[in-house]
């Protein structure tokens, strides 16, 4: 009995952990983002891209970073494997391209390309969540 009950509890830790809260699409990142008045981070990505792959379980895993996103930016992610939706101009021709844009949908500047640590993406965000408090369109 003690080790289901330890089994249940072990479950439920892990299903309780946090994580990013996801739009369903570009579109509604937008319109999201106008109405709260905060950047947008979107995410180019590939299913069969292997930094891609580990962008999103080793960075998008991170506490730190999964607060400070939820807190500060709409995030969305446009898979190029499934179609979704972006703007072309946006293509930037490799996976994982991170690009963080305003309320209206320009960019704040050129797309973080690739794979970067938890580290590096944490402090990439503080970069753009300043800029973009200087600069609110």
């Amino acid at each position: 009995m003690l080790r289901i009950w330890l089994t249940i509890m072990m479950l439920w830790t892990v299903g309780s952990a946090a994580s990013i809260n996801w739009e369903k699409d570009y579109r509604t990142a937008l319109t999201k983002a106008k109405m709260t008045k905060k950047p947008v981070m979107l995410v180019i990505s590939s299913h069969k891209c292997r930094y891609c792959v580990k962008l999103e379980e080793e960075t998008f895993s991170n506490d730190i970073l999964i607060k400070a996103l939820n807190r500060d930016f709409i995030s969305v992610t446009a898979y190029t494997d499934e179609n979704d939706y972006f703007p072309q101009e946006l293509w930037s021709g490799g996976t994982p391209a991170t690009w963080f844009l305003y309320p209206d949908g320009e960019p704040m500047f050129q797309p973080l390309v690739g794979f970067l640590d938890a580290e590096n993406f944490i402090n990439a965000l503080s970069i753009v969540h300043t800029e973009f408090n200087k600069t609110k369109k």
